[in-house]
């Protein structure tokens, strides 16, 4: 049994603001952390036994067998992940301020929480980038090798980033206006619509490139309007944005009623489909309250603070 009774690590969710889908495909992407967070509690154990408790379910296993669980699916590849490195059985306890229902980055979040709790127990001291490449590897094999790490990088690194795959460049900018993200009632998880936009790139490849160009150009643009607080052209962006997404085949009513709701709204720049769509989330920037708008909020704020990892 180890010296020290417990690990604890905490990551926050994450929405993006800019560049979903065209990111898998090189081009870069604005997202940022949220104040709201997964909290990972770790204790060791002096057998081999594994045990998970969380709201999703509870999970027992030995270091020796780690069978699937579906809807622990990225909490046990992550720990298949370290196996190697263990020196013991374990206790997970994991906590979250949000829903897993809600788009705010949740599996990426619990990897990062995760990683940093089995780095710390393990000792094997990795810095940021490498729990990175870690954390990113069990993605994607959760994801069928699907996934940017964009709401990774924000778990991890914390605050509002500019991020690109490949080559790999994660820059961090400056803050944003107040937000409001607003939760359309339903999701379809990201691999499927990340599947069903690819069989209709397959289709039109020539016009899919273009569309991938134009959200390139969108997302550098939105960039620069950062750099100058120029918020008015960022939500002007964000509305042109929106309309690739349209085109790309991941929009529908309902996400198009609360955006265009929220858009007439007094104090609102504009305001987009927050991560890959075909329900899920709408984020809005500016300080704008519409009334009478028959959709959940959800209050966010970004987050300076990226994952962390304590022992006590």
């Amino acid at each position: 049994m180890s010296d020290y009774s417990m690990i604890k690590a905490s990551a926050p969710g994450s929405i993006m603001l800019m560049g979903e889908h065209a990111v898998v495909r090189g081009a870069q992407a604005i997202a940022c952390a949220v104040n709201r967070y997964i909290h990972v509690e770790l204790t060791p154990r002096d057998d081999d036994q594994v045990f998970v408790h969380s709201e999703l379910g509870d999970y027992r296993a030995t270091l020796h067998e780690l069978p699937d669980a579906p809807d622990l699916q990225f909490v046990v590849a992550t720990l298949r992940q370290w196996l190697p490195s263990l020196p013991s059985g374990l206790e997970l306890r994991i906590e979250s301020e949000f829903s897993h229902r809600v788009g705010l980055g949740s599996s990426a979040a619990v990897v990062a929480a995760l990683t940093f709790a089995l780095d710390n127990f393990a000792e094997t001291g990795m810095s940021n980038e490498q729990m990175f490449d870690v954390a990113l590897k069990v993605i994607h094999e959760a994801q069928n090798g699907r996934g940017s790490g964009t709401d990774l990088a924000a778990s991890i690194y914390g605050g509002l980033i500019a991020y690109r795959v490949v080559p790999r460049e994660l820059i961090p900018l400056q803050g944003l206006p107040e937000l409001s993200l607003w939760y359309v009632g339903y999701k379809m998880k990201t691999p499927a619509v990340l599947e069903l936009v690819e069989r209709k790139a397959a289709a039109f490849p020539s016009l899919y490139a273009s569309l991938d160009r134009l959200m390139e150009g969108c997302s550098l643009q939105a960039r620069l309007a950062i750099e100058m607080s120029d918020w008015q052209s960022l939500g002007e962006l964000m509305n042109f944005y929106q309309g690739l997404l349209d085109t790309l085949g991941v929009n529908d009513g309902k996400l198009s009623e609360l955006v265009y709701r929220l858009r007439a709204t007094e104090g609102v720049y504009g305001a987009k489909i927050s991560g890959s769509g075909l329900g899920d989330c709408v984020v809005a920037l500016g300080a704008g309250q519409p009334e009478d708008l028959a959709y959940e909020q959800i209050a966010v704020a970004v987050s300076a603070q990226g994952a962390t990892c304590t022992r006590r």
